[in-house]
Parts: structure tokens; sequence; C-alpha cells
């Protein structure tokens, strides 16, 4: 399936993945700078380039005050252009927690547009999960996280996990899916209503995705 790549200015080290011949890149702002580091060519640049410092040729070009962030900018171009799966790069390690919480904010704004997300750090994974499921190898390791994100999720199924739980109920004032751990057995996130923030060790790569009917 071809995707949106998305370079935001925080760090990045490095490709999760391969960029596929029918990926799409925008560049956001300073993202514009990983890009060009990485060698990849990207498609498309914008945002109000108060991070690059400069005005990049065939930019698109928005004003400091403005409602969407670079990142959220970005996304809504992807969904215009009809990708439904999204690899946010230098989304997680910059100096701007407000920034971090923002593209968390985007990835449920993907969900909530048929869509779905991956914010991709130096050593985290980040996903949103919307009457889904997950689904981890058993070769995975070391800790993943579940946060109820919003109203409060229910139908909330962990299986393969330390800490297992039968459709239970996640809210948002109490981090009870904090610090889980893969123990070598295929693992389920699994929810039934209302939307999970799922974090875990980027070496794991990408679980399996399905939509709950």
């Amino acid at each position: 399936m071809k995707r949106c790549l998305i370079f935001c200015a925080a760090e990045c080290r490095g490709l999760l993945e391969p960029v596929g011949c029918e990926d799409h890149v925008i560049a956001a702002d300073g993202g514009l700078e990983h890009t060009r580091r990485l060698g990849i060519h990207a498609h498309e640049i914008l945002g109000d380039f108060d991070s690059l410092g400069y005005i990049p040729e065939d930019s698109r070009v928005f004003p400091v005050e403005k409602d969407d962030t670079d990142a959220m900018l970005a996304v809504r171009r992807g969904l215009q252009l009809g990708f439904r799966e999204f690899f946010l790069y230098g989304s997680l390690d910059g100096p701007r927690l407000d920034h971090t919480i923002a593209n968390f904010q985007s990835l449920q704004f993907l969900c909530d547009h048929g869509a779905w997300g991956y914010l991709i750090g130096n050593d985290y994974l980040v996903t949103v999960v919307q009457k889904g499921v997950l689904r981890f190898p058993a070769k995975c390791e070391g800790t993943i996280s579940v946060f109820c994100l919003g109203s409060d999720a229910r139908g909330v199924t962990l299986e393969g996990l330390y800490y297992p739980l039968e459709r239970g109920t996640l809210t948002a004032g109490f981090p009870l899916g904090v610090s889980n751990h893969f123990t070598g057995r295929e693992a389920v996130v699994r929810v039934e209503e209302g939307s999970l923030l799922v974090l875990w060790d980027r070496k794991n790569g990408l679980p399996e995705r399905e939509e709950i009917g």
C-alpha cells in the first residue's frame, strides 16, 4: 500500500523502512533538512518556515499565525491526496513538548478521517488505534504502553502481554496501561470503543493492523 511520509523538524536518525516508489514524501518546514540529509526527494515542501529559517524554492508558504501546525498541514495534504497510511518522521524527539502532544492529536485526527499513522522516533513508535486491533509478533521485546486518548476507551483487550486485560475500560484520568511488557508470545491490543494511544520500542517494527467491523 502506498504511504504518505511526512518529515517534521524534530530529530530523525533514519528511516524505519525504505521509501517505496509509490510513497509520497512531504517535507514540513525543518523536515526538509532530514530529506536532504537522507537523500530523499520531497514531492512537496510546505510550512511557515520559522524552523528552517528560509523559504525553499517551489514550496507552499503558510503564515506563522495559523490554527494548524506544519505537521497538521502535511497530514491534511496527505488526506486530500487520498492516502490512508502515514509515517511521521521527526515527530517525537524535539525540544517542544507541546508539538509532540500536538502530533499525538494528529494521529487521532487521522483515525477520525478514516486513516491511520505512526510517529517514528529515535527510540519509540507511536500510533492511535480506534475501534481496531494491533497484532505484534512473538519476537517483540521490551515495553509497550497503552493510554486512553479522549473519552473512555471501552472493550480494551490486551493479550500475550505481562499484564493482560479482557474487555476492560481505560480512562484519561488514570495511566493503567503504562509500562506493560512483551512476553515472547504474539501480543494483541484491541479496543472496541474509543481510542488508544499505543507506544512501543522502535526496534520491534510495525504491528499488523485490523479494523473491527
